[in-house]
């Protein structure tokens, strides 16, 4: 059986030049090339959009999947996060369908210092500056950037050269979106400043991500000693230098907050930590707390629908057991839950999970849904737990969260 490479194609300039190109390696390769197209119902142009990619597809005798996302931007979600988290999502989807395990996209080291140059706007730290990285799995895919050094000006000599055919995005040079105003407002005189601005930038997010590596690395080191994972000995935290015990519970806060912990709530737990007597600090819908020298996280108590409706379809395939159902509890994320997206995949810690779908941080809120004797049945955003679905010929439901308000 041939190995099947996926490539994520917009129908723009970049996307099908990669395209193009790893149609013609693979060949060599054995292996084949299957292009996937998102349909973002966001303009007129899309589905003109979607036919271009298939009819070339079809000229170039590439199989071509095609997934047309429904509704729209939530309230207070930008449109790029909304477009951006449907798009991986429904990449990843088709991947798993097809039989891919490698999604190729063709971002390369324009899109990197533009990226690099948004976080800095953004205030990030190392872990932001490090903008894409080359590649990442993330539940069973590998998806990869191999273009991610290569200059927007050989990409367009290799479509002009080949004669390609692709669509003129308008949304690129729409001011509403700040990467376009960037592209088409500061990008051009930057480079015109410092002709090589884009390799600049590239290879300093490439030096952020291997210092974040190393960040990450120390935190681990010192969790295993301050930390038994539920909470903190608060002697043992102390006694590390203050860079590293704010590095340390940025990295123990990050696995148990929803989009990991604010900026303020980091620096008012770096003054007040120190003392002895019991305190409590509100968070995100739970409490940490002080108590006998240790930090915790306490889940605090939860309605069953707050900021969404969860919506139940009955179906034969694919659902929770209606027995289980019946007795599933809401409750507030604990810190600590793993939840598996796909059967044959590894269960991973909700912030990676969070962090694969693209969820925004105000999508992460939402309880939990567990059985009764404690199993994480389903999570709002992600879906249900590969580990809870039913087994063939039991009456099941299909669960689905739709956000309100």
């Amino acid at each position: 059986m041939k190995r099947i490479v996926a490539v994520a194609v917009s129908g723009g300039r970049d996307s099908m030049a990669l395209l193009h190109g790893t149609r013609r390696a693979a060949v060599a390769a054995d292996i084949e090339v299957l292009a996937l197209h998102v349909h973002h119902n966001l303009l007129p142009e899309a589905d003109a959009w979607a036919d271009m990619v298939q009819w070339t597809c079809l000229r170039w005798k590439l199989r071509c999947a095609v997934q047309r996302l429904n509704g729209k931007p939530g309230k207070g979600e930008s449109v790029e996060a909304w477009a951006r988290h449907g798009r991986y999502q429904a990449l990843g989807a088709m991947a798993r369908a097809q039989g891919a395990s490698l999604v190729l996209l063709a971002q390369h080291r324009r899109d990197q210092a533009e990226t690099f140059l948004l976080q800095a706007l953004r205030g990030a730290g190392p872990a932001g500056l490090a903008a894409m990285p080359r590649q990442v799995e993330r539940d069973g895919i590998v998806w990869a950037r191999p273009w991610l050094d290569m200059p927007d000006a050989a990409i367009d000599a290799y479509a002009r050269r080949h004669r390609l055919r692709f669509v003129l995005d308008p949304s690129n040079a729409d001011p509403r979106f700040a990467r376009s105003r960037l592209r088409t407002q500061v990008m051009p005189s930057l480079r015109q400043a410092f002709g090589d601005v884009d390799a600049l930038l590239a290879a300093s997010a490439a030096r952020n991500a291997e210092a974040q590596a190393v960040i990450d690395e120390v935190a681990q080191q010192d969790l295993a000693v301050v930390s038994d994972g539920p909470s903190v000995d608060l002697a043992a935290w102390g006694a590390l230098g203050e860079a590293r015990r704010r590095n340390a519970l940025r990295a123990w806060l990050g696995d148990r907050l929803p989009g990991g912990a604010p900026q303020s709530l980091l620096e008012r737990l770096m003054q007040e930590l120190p003392g002895r007597a019991p305190a409590r600090w509100p968070c995100q819908g739970a409490t940490l707390r002080r108590y006998r020298g240790r930090l915790e996280l306490v889940a605090s108590p939860v309605a069953p629908r707050p900021g969404g409706e969860l919506r139940s379809t009955p179906v034969d395939v694919g659902g929770i057991a209606v027995d289980v159902l019946r007795h599933a509890q809401w409750r507030a994320r604990g810190g600590g839950e793993r939840f598996q997206r796909a059967p044959g995949t590894p269960p991973r810690s909700l912030k990676k999970q969070f962090q694969a779908a693209g969820l925004a941080a105000w999508q992460r809120d939402a309880p939990l849904l567990f059985s009764a004797d404690g199993r994480l049945l389903f999570v709002p955003g992600l879906g249900i737990d590969a580990r809870a679905l039913a087994a063939p010929g039991e009456p099941q439901c299909a669960l689905s969260w739709e956000h309100v308000g």
